[in-house]
């Protein structure tokens, strides 16, 4: 398996100046931005993402009975409609390093919460049916570690699933992309919940617009041992990644 590491996007000076200062800078951004986080999501996805969510999560493989960790959990919005697709909250576990958005997640799922990052996983051999993320990919520091780490924690025939929002194929998607995405939610983000949530929009952004092309992510799913992992894409910009362990 490939030991060098893959980060899904390249050093973005105009944050931090070496890469080991991302975590820290990530996870200040998120504590001051944590309680603006639905809100901005919600005008983002035009009211459509839980719906969308849960059904990606059917479409994925989910089921009642089933077991989930859901990686970058963030507030929870994954988590939350997954409880519901999996019957009972404690089937679902919700994991994020950053303490502001766990305590965001809290005020509204009763699931269990762990503080850590996707690339460690606290959690024993085959322990899950499902592992998700919602969005959070562009966060982690190496996205070879942390497939390594969803296949350890995924049982033999369990099942990974992966949003993500990618750029379109078009020049004229990719123009549209960067109007919406890259000026108008930060912006209104700034104007209705103050800087820090117009920063964490800006950033956002920032790592959509430079983040390795999918083909990246496939092949670093595969390596890890999913080699049936593929992508299908809703809208232009929504990526689904799926991949099953083999029994």
């Amino acid at each position: 398996m490939n030991a060098v590491p893959l980060p899904p996007h390249p050093k973005l000076e105009k944050y931090y100046t070496h890469d080991a200062a991302r975590p820290g800078f990530v996870d200040e951004m998120f504590d001051h931005g944590a309680q603006s986080y639905e809100w901005v999501c919600r005008i983002m996805s035009l009211g459509t993402g839980s719906m969308y969510r849960r059904q990606a999560l059917i479409n994925g493989g989910l089921a009642s009975g089933m077991r989930l960790l859901d990686v970058a959990t963030g507030t929870g919005l994954v988590l939350r409609p997954a409880g519901e697709v999996c019957g009972e909250t404690r089937l679902t576990i919700g994991l994020d390093p950053n303490a502001g958005m766990l305590s965001e997640c809290r005020k509204q799922s009763s699931a269990p919460l762990v503080q850590a990052r996707g690339e460690a996983l606290p959690f024993p051999d085959g322990y899950f049916d499902m592992v998700s993320t919602g969005y959070g990919l562009r966060h982690v520091g190496d996205l070879n570690t942390l497939f390594r780490e969803y296949y350890r924690v995924v049982k033999p025939g369990g099942r990974i699933l992966v949003l993500e929002l990618t750029q379109p194929s078009t020049a004229l998607g990719r123009t549209l992309n960067r109007l919406f995405l890259g000026m108008l939610i930060p912006y209104i983000a700034r104007a209705w919940r103050g800087r820090a949530a117009g920063l964490m929009m800006n950033y956002f952004w920032e790592t959509i617009e430079t983040c390795v092309p999918p083909d990246t992510i496939l092949g670093a799913m595969r390596e890890a041992g999913f080699p049936d992992a593929a992508r299908t894409v809703s809208g232009g910009i929504l990526s689904e990644y799926r991949a099953v362990r083999p029994l």
